[in-house]
């Protein structure tokens, strides 16, 4: 995965880094046990903690549980995380993702962003050139449609766009998203 060198002077908010612990339920004292092994422990969700640690955690996440635990930690972001007011449908939620992402970082440094291009009524692209894997952002994209789920529509489909993948050491990902 592609990490900005400058994510050192970034710290994350506590109560999205609670998020990783939320997920990982059943394994919870193992999610304990990873963030403390990277500096965060007592984790405080009013805190505010180093990025390239909980970064650190999450390689570790992704290395010892795997990809599904990493999409469920995404998933349990927006239980977790600070997000503006006003969001009422799928699409102002997907809108708003750039600014949430912010309002849960702080500091001085490029932290990378989530770029919304609405496509149609009913589908979407996203881009996403920040440090945090491929299945984190898909779980959180997920999340948002469970809660905003649009009238009428079934399920979301997302299409990690093979042309470039952080993962692969690609500079963003391009997701296309259709519900």
């Amino acid at each position: 995965m592609t990490r900005n060198a400058s994510a050192g002077h970034v710290e994350v908010y506590g109560k999205s880094v609670q998020a990783l612990v939320n997920a990982m339920e059943f394994l919870k004292l193992k999610a304990q046990r990873v963030l403390a092994s990277h500096g965060i422990e007592p984790l405080d969700p009013e805190k505010w903690y180093p990025m390239p640690s909980v970064l650190d955690s999450f390689d570790d996440i992704l290395k010892q549980v795997g990809p599904n635990t990493t999409r469920a930690i995404g998933r349990a972001v927006p239980k977790s995380a600070v997000f503006p007011p006003g969001i009422d449908s799928f699409g102002s939620a997907l809108n708003s993702l750039d600014v949430a992402y912010r309002m849960n970082h702080r500091g001085k440094g490029d932290i990378g962003s989530y770029r919304f291009f609405p496509e149609s009524e009913r589908a979407a692209r996203m881009v996403a050139d920040n440090p945090y894997p491929c299945e984190f952002d898909q779980g959180i994209m997920e999340a948002l449609y469970d809660r905003f789920q649009p009238k009428g529509s079934i399920r979301l489909r997302i299409d990690h766009d093979p042309a470039g993948c952080r993962g692969k050491g690609g500079r963003s990902c391009t997701y296309h998203l259709k519900w």
